[in-house]
């Protein structure tokens, strides 16, 4: 047998989002990183080998301009360019790609990780190595680090190394959660097999194997959709093995979940309810896609009461948004609906503290293992959020090993360490502030060519009747006095209209009520109708308008919004509605469209300051520098300057990717562009050396979030410009930071 030693600064085990990306956030940091996975793929439930949808902090449009950034933002960017079709196949090139591109990181493929040397007594556990097999090579490798991030989605590395977990449902008692049960039980989310199916243009017969399941006689298509346009997980509700240990019978789970899935084939092959004669059997999982198992205890753990209130962890490391998503035990065969779910109000926060072992003291968990209850497992477990958790866990481990803590220290005392490591990576946080301090813009003075400071839509495209409320989001900086909206109304009437205060930076909902208004409308099409409404905020933030419903005038529409601007459309629930804890009355309508509309006061939001330090990501606001108009200001320039030179190593510009559009990697709905139209493509950098303006750096075609530049001399100056000369299709330029370093990684 061949043996080999590996040693590295940080060891992850996993190769699903959550792995990737805590390696890749660790390798930015510094660290060499061994990454060890135990398929022939990486991306885990999400890749060729499973195809489940990244679902994350959007909830697929729930949510507001609460798509991930960091590493999972670069991979939704990345796959939407080179993968706008949305083949799982290029979506596995698109995550290998990300970990080839990073020199620190080396990757283990079909490695099976089944030893752990770890030693101390169970209350201050260490572990000293890993142990793996490889298939293929028959190699035995044995991984030494100083930190170990357990990404396995199961958790056998916590279990092996003594770290202290739980699995099943707790009692309501323990954490005072309403959706948790009476009484503790065993019970988990189940996994999933998936399938898809292809027109080939001729009629296609299917003899069902004898282990098809009758899933007429099972009740199946009495409580679950079933259609022939249906592919992948539009079937997540494919689910079983909740009432079993989905890893002791991992054997029997799969061969039921397939029985199922070839007898719902079987149904619409052969039932004669759907026309399906020139219909295939394209692919069909062989790996079941687990939900839940072991999650282990860190010093906090997260819970529902954290979810739904929003809790402002001072750790905060990341964020979800993904409702709390729960499901009967049993899975296909029950009767109930497939899941229930419980949106918060906004995006919520994780904190450092549930990322770590309680009792190993170098154990990092990351993905669907973490310090949670199970009712707040609910939100974390979907793939985007345990991505933007392996990213925190990453670079907390990669600090850890850097600089000689505890991930304890790291998660009280010396936690300004990770925040400021988090912030240099662009990692995805809410609400956390630059305050780096080897960040020299911080210390600068912003000018720009030109500002969006009158904000106005004025050329319509089409019609929204009101035929119920229409809700809308605005960006308040300074005082807002209201607005004007162009609308047709087909008789004198009245119209309403409502502001009100979303409460939180991140909420985009109309939470509590400042002013209101009745203006009346004469009949008439196209009349500019203002609304006065009186509010100036403490600080910058987002206002919630509400025109009240009113089928007799439709608001004329545009095909451009402004940044930081959405339409919602209010839904009051049936009378039938179950689960009413999930029911969101706000709705977005007219994606991509604006009102056409003035503001009555200018805005101070999108002034260049808005570049140094702040935010990296709408919250309260878009938090960017935005240009006015392309036609008036051609080549906008964003300007950075000094009282005295600078050194800089190190440039980094990060451009508007739009966190408003629900990306996903295999397309649970199509977007129809390649390149956000937000981002900048072509732009140059200049900076002021001895009095005189000189290009230090220029790209084309940008379809990237950031623009990374590293100079081996470093430039001295005292202004710094980017120059935009085009974007991927937005009549402004944005620009969200600039960020300029002495010292380069």
């Amino acid at each position: 047998m061949k043996t080999e030693s590996v040693h590295s600064d940080i060891t992850v085990i996993g190769g699903g989002l959550a792995g990737v990306c805590a390696a890749i956030g660790a390798a930015r940091n510094g660290s060499e990183v061994a990454l060890i996975q135990n398929r022939p793929v990486l991306g885990g439930n999400s890749s060729s080998e499973v195809r489940v949808w990244v679902c994350g902090a959007t909830a697929h449009g729930v949510q507001h301009f609460a798509r991930e950034t960091g590493v999972m933002g670069e991979l939704f960017v990345e796959n939407q360019f080179v993968n706008p079709e949305g083949n799982p196949y290029y979506w596995d090139l698109t995550v290998l790609e990300a970990v080839r591109a990073e020199p620190r990181i080396t990757l283990y493929l079909n490695t099976d990780v089944r030893e752990v040397a770890a030693d101390g007594p169970d209350d201050a556990r260490v572990i000293n190595s890993v142990t793996g097999w490889q298939m293929g090579s028959e190699k035995l490798i044995t991984f030494t680090s100083d930190q170990f991030i357990d990404c396995s989605g199961d958790g056998l590395i916590g279990l092996l190394a003594g770290a202290e977990y739980r699995t099943g449902r707790e009692a309501r008692s323990v954490y005072d959660e309403s959706w948790a049960p009476e009484v503790p039980d065993n019970n988990t989310l189940g996994s999933t097999i998936l399938f898809y199916s292809k027109d080939i243009g001729q009629p296609s017969k299917f003899v069902p194997p004898s282990f098809a399941k009758d899933i007429v006689a099972a009740g199946i298509p009495e409580h679950r959709v079933i259609r022939t346009d249906m592919n992948g997980c539009a079937f997540w509700w494919i689910e079983w093995g909740g009432e079993y240990d989905v890893v002791d019978d991992n054997e029997q789970v799969r061969d039921e979940l397939q029985g199922v899935v070839y007898g719902i084939w079987d149904y619409i092959k052969n039932s004669g309810e759907f026309d399906a004669d020139n219909l295939t059997l394209e692919w069909i999982g062989s790996v079941p896609g687990k939900r839940e198992y072991r999650r282990f205890i860190g010093d906090h753990v997260l819970t529902q009461a954290d979810v739904l209130g929003q809790t402002p962890f001072e750790d905060r490391v990341a964020f979800g948004g993904w409702s709390i998503d729960l499901h009967p035990p049993g899975g296909v065969y029950a009767t109930e609906r497939g899941s229930k779910h419980w949106h918060p109000d906004g995006n919520y926060h994780i904190p450092l503290r549930s990322l770590y072992s309680i009792n190993v003291g170098n154990l990092w968990m990351a993905g669907r293992n973490i310090s949670a209850s199970h009712v707040a497992f609910g939100t974390t477990r979907v793939m985007a959020t345990c991505a933007v958790i392996g990213e925190a866990a990453g670079i907390g481990a990669s600090v850890a090993a850097r600089d000689g803590f505890t991930p304890r220290q790291l998660g009280h005392e010396e936690f300004y360490r990770v925040r400021r490591a988090m912030l240099r990576a662009d990692a995805s946080t809410l609400g956390v502030r630059n305050d780096d301090p080897d960040d020299l813009a911080l210390t600068a003075r912003a000018s720009a060519s030109s500002v969006l400071r009158r904000v106005s839509v004025e050329e319509p495209a089409d019609r929204y009747r009101l035929d119920a409320a229409l809700g809308m989001v605005v960006p308040v900086g300074g005082r807002f006095g209201g607005i004007e909206v162009l609308l047709d109304a087909d008789e004198d009437t009245e119209l309403g209209c409502q502001l009100h205060d979303p409460l939180k930076p991140q909420n985009y909902l109309p939470l509590k009520l400042i002013e209101k208004t009745t203006v009346a409308v004469p009949a008439g099409e196209k009349q500019w109708v203002r609304f006065e409404l009186d509010w100036t905020p403490e600080q910058p933030q987002n206002a919630f308008l509400v025109f009240a419903a009113n089928p007799a005038i439709s608001v004329h529409t545009a095909e451009q919004r402004v940044t930081g601007s959405i339409l919602l459309g209010h839904r009051e629930p049936a009378a039938d509605e179950q689960y009413t804890e999930q029911f969101r009355s706000w709705k977005q309508v007219l994606h991509r469209q604006g009102l056409c509309h003035r503001l009555l006061e200018p805005t101070d939001v999108f002034e260049p300051e808005q570049v140094i330090g702040g935010y990296a990501r709408p919250y309260g606001g878009p938090q960017l520098w935005s240009s006015e108009s392309l036609a008036l200001d051609p080549e906008p320039w964003i300007e950075l300057g000094w009282d005295q030179p600078q050194s800089i190593a190190e440039l980094v510009i990060i451009f508007d990717d739009d966190v408003e559009e629900d990306l996903i990697n295999l397309h649970h709905h199509r977007t129809p562009f390649d390149a956000l139209p937000s981002v900048v493509r072509d732009y140059r950098v200049e900076a002021r050396v001895d009095g005189r303006w000189q290009s230090v750096a220029s790209v084309e075609g940008n379809h990237r979030r950031h623009g990374r530049h590293r100079f081996a001399d470093p430039i001295g100056t005292d202004r710094i410009r980017v120059v935009v000369s085009a974007t991927n299709g937005a009549d402004q330029a944005h620009v969200v930071a600039i960020r300029a370093y002495g010292q380069s990684r």
